[in-house]
């Protein structure tokens, strides 16, 4: 699978937009309105103030013409006032849409990233999805808080004021549209090179934060193999390609806001001095310059938001093309609807390879019957973990069979898997909620005391240091060390019951005297379940019915702890250089 994350296509993203816009178009609409009445509002004000200058001009020996500018000024400061309420309306519906258009595109990309098959999920780049989840989701959810509200006031605003210039007058108004091409280039020339360029600054950051995570997680291995200047290089490499592609957004940037700041002042200057050539020959009167002159002058507020905002929506349409490309994400084929019959796992001639250059698992055959307890031994890269991932359906052999009850692992749907076998790995997570919460997510229905056996099954004491008991906020009013917070994974097996448990290093953070006490615990609360466990100790291979030896890929024997010792192959001289030549079989 290319393990680069899709990313959506303009269209896909208008339509994700839209179905956004219509998931409350109450709003929208309530929007358009309020917007459509205060830019009408605003329109009032110029309009008086031309009635204002060609009422001083036409009647300036009048009496009354004192009174009959206080009351159009009046009336511009009335409108003012209306206007801006107005907009300041429109302003709070439009963040109220935002937030929970924002709300949904976060539950909707978390909805999709919990949706994607386990063997999808594990063959994903961490760094580029941690980056779509927070920076690329935030962004997304800021414009839609901000950018809807702005630009639909700010559109509207602009269009009221282009059709008041034109019915003013046709001349000037056509004279300020024209001069607006200008814009219209700017705008034009960056959005070919914008979507490509703010593609590229996303995807450099995700990169880097790829970079950085897996270096964060894998820091002890670097250590030991002495790969540091290695990853700093790989590390400043990550960064070089950041900067560069972040540069040649802010060149677009450079050349964008210069050349629209000199165009939007254009229109002000050509219809003043339209406007003053028609009015000294007597076509049009000064209020109507001036009036026009004020339009098209307000003109520039709206188009410097749009500018400013259509900026920060290539950025916006970027990052939104890569929360929406998740979808694109390739499910697994749906296999037949068959229900196992019975608990038994076989794996029949399984080869795997991860790359596809080289098998990592070569010809394993092996038969667990239910209710047995199987430890899988042997040294590093041996294939240990690799076999409890296709036991677990995690991953689907290449060629061969990983089937429980007769039916491939693999085909059955991930809540039908956890029914039957669950894999249980040094990886763990807590939850920042309570610790009863965090243990009903096995069990929804189980009560306090099943909660607490639980927990007491696998040796988790530390509960009654807790402040709170079960109530106990984690995160906040505790934080559980990495011991703890294994034992509260295990405590969820306990609470699932499922007839087959994988240990993969489910006891690795806890110290030998601690993981033995849990794992024998585990194994009187799940007698009569099938464990499989993946032996790391071999104390743990001792105390099971039957052990497997893994080396290079392939299953080289099978048997019991005494008849393998006996056969001091590869597993006995594993225990003998563990306990010593002199040490008995058994303890």
């Amino acid at each position: 699978m290319n393990r680069q994350l899709p990313i959506a296509g303009p269209a896909e993203v208008r339509a994700a937009a839209v179905r956004d816009l219509r998931a409350d178009r109450g709003a929208v609409a309530g929007l358009i309105l309020v917007n459509g009445l205060a830019s009408a509002a605003g329109l009032v004000g110029p309009w008086l103030l031309g009635r204002i200058i060609d009422t001083i001009q036409t009647r300036s020996g009048s009496g009354d013409v004192l009174s009959t500018v206080d009351r159009l000024a009046f009336g511009a400061l009335v409108f003012t006032i209306v206007q801006t309420v107005l907009t300041w309306w429109a302003l709070k519906i439009g963040y109220r849409f935002g937030e929970r258009t924002a709300a949904r595109v976060r539950e909707r990309f978390l909805q999709r990233t919990l949706a994607l098959p386990a063997r999808r999920a594990d063959q994903l780049p961490t760094g580029d999805l941690i980056a779509r989840g927070s920076t690329d989701a935030s962004r997304v959810a800021l414009t839609l808080r901000s950018a809807v509200p702005e630009v639909l006031v700010a559109i509207v605003h602009a269009l009221f004021l282009i059709v008041a210039v034109l019915v003013l007058d046709v001349r000037l108004g056509l004279c300020g549209l024209v001069c607006l091409f200008g814009v219209g280039a700017a705008v034009r020339w960056y959005l070919r090179r914008a979507r490509p360029a703010y593609l590229a600054v996303a995807a450099a950051g995700a990169e880097l934060a790829d970079v950085v995570a897996s270096t964060a997680k894998g820091a002890r291995t670097i250590q030991l193999l002495g790969l540091e200047d290695r990853r700093t290089e790989a590390t400043e490499s990550a960064i070089t390609r950041a900067r560069s592609a972040y540069l040649g957004a802010l060149w677009l940037r450079t050349v964008l806001f210069p050349w629209s700041e000199v165009s939007l002042g254009l229109p002000v200057a050509a219809v003043l001095l339209a406007g003053g050539g028609l009015y000294l020959h007597g076509s049009v009167s000064l209020g109507v310059v001036v009036t026009a002159t004020v339009y098209l002058r307000q003109l520039v507020g709206p188009l410097d938001t749009l500018m400013l905002w259509i900026e920060q929506l290539q950025g916006a349409g970027a990052s939104y093309a890569r929360v929406e490309g998740l979808a694109d994400v390739p499910g697994e084929e749906a296999g037949p609807d068959v229900d196992p019959t019975g608990d038994r796992i076989q794996v029949e001639n399984a080869h795997y390879s991860y790359t596809g250059a080289r098998d990592v698992l070569r010809g394993v055959n092996l038969l667990v019957q239910p209710g047995e307890r199987l430890a899988i031994v042997g040294t590093s890269g041996a294939g240990k973990s690799t076999l409890a991932r296709l036991l677990a359906g995690l991953d689907r052999p290449h060629t061969g069979s990983v089937t429980i009850g007769g039916t491939p692992v693999a085909d059955l749907p991930p809540d039908r898997v956890r029914e039957h076998v669950v894999l249980i790995t040094q990886d763990h997570h807590v939850f920042h909620d309570t610790v009863r919460d965090n243990l009903l997510i096995a069990r929804p229905n189980a009560t306090d005391a099943e909660l607490h056996a639980a927990l007491d099954a696998v040796g988790a004491a530390w509960l009654a240091d807790l402040p709170h008991g079960l109530d106990t906020e984690l995160g906040a009013d505790h934080t559980l060390d990495g011991a703890a917070a294994q034992q509260l994974s295990l405590a969820r097996v306990v609470l699932a019951d499922p007839h087959t448990l994988i240990l993969d290093e489910a006891t690795a953070q806890l110290d030998p005297r601690t993981a033995r006490r849990t794992e024998q615990s585990l194994a009187a609360v799940l007698r009569g379940r099938t464990v499989i466990a993946i032996a790391h100790r071999l104390q743990t291979a001792h105390d099971a019915d039957r052990i497997a030896v893994m080396e290079a890929g392939e299953l080289v024997e099978l048997g019991t702890h005494t008849e393998l010792v006996t056969a001091n192959r590869t597993y006995g001289k594993l225990w003998h250089s563990w306990h010593g030549p002199s040490a008995p079989e058994t303890t």
